[in-house]
């Protein structure tokens, strides 16, 4: 009954999730590649241009807009699904097969939820609210 109740707002509640995800994870790119920190970090100094952290700031902060925004959606989600896993992989869990494999002591569990999501948005699309369906049904009008 509950579940009934709610389900007329599924694509809705897709839709926010998509925008909410997408906008906190470009946040995060934000603050990589423009050093957005409060109150600043001690050290490590920021990551310089051309490196690894630099390139997945930028991937960040272009892919959750995409996401967020609904353009093309899927082909973004899944670059940043595949970088959350390349995230965790090595900078989390750094292929060490003691406890450090589970994400609650490697403090991965945002990096693998992240992944996981973002598998889910690549493989659902954009869904109600985006760019992506405002071309599709531009697409189908007759002309």
């Amino acid at each position: 009954m509950f579940q009934s109740m709610l389900s007329s707002f599924t694509e809705r509640v897709y839709a926010l999730l998509r925008i909410v995800a997408g906008l906190m994870w470009s946040f995060h790119g934000m603050q990589s590649i423009f050093h957005l920190y409060y109150p600043p970090p001690p050290v490590p100094p920021p990551p310089e241009t051309w490196s690894q952290l630099w390139f997945g700031g930028l991937i960040e902060l272009t892919c959750g807009l995409a996401i967020a925004f609904g353009i093309f959606a899927s082909p973004a989600a899944f670059l940043a699904s595949g970088t959350m896993a390349v995230a965790y992989m090595q900078f989390h869990w750094k292929f060490q097969f003691d406890s450090q494999l589970l994400p609650g002591v490697n403090q991965g569990e945002p990096a693998l939820l992240y992944a996981f999501l973002f598998l889910f948005f690549a493989c659902k699309g954009a869904g109600k609210w985006s760019v992506d369906s405002w071309r599709e049904k531009r697409r189908a009008q007759p002309r």
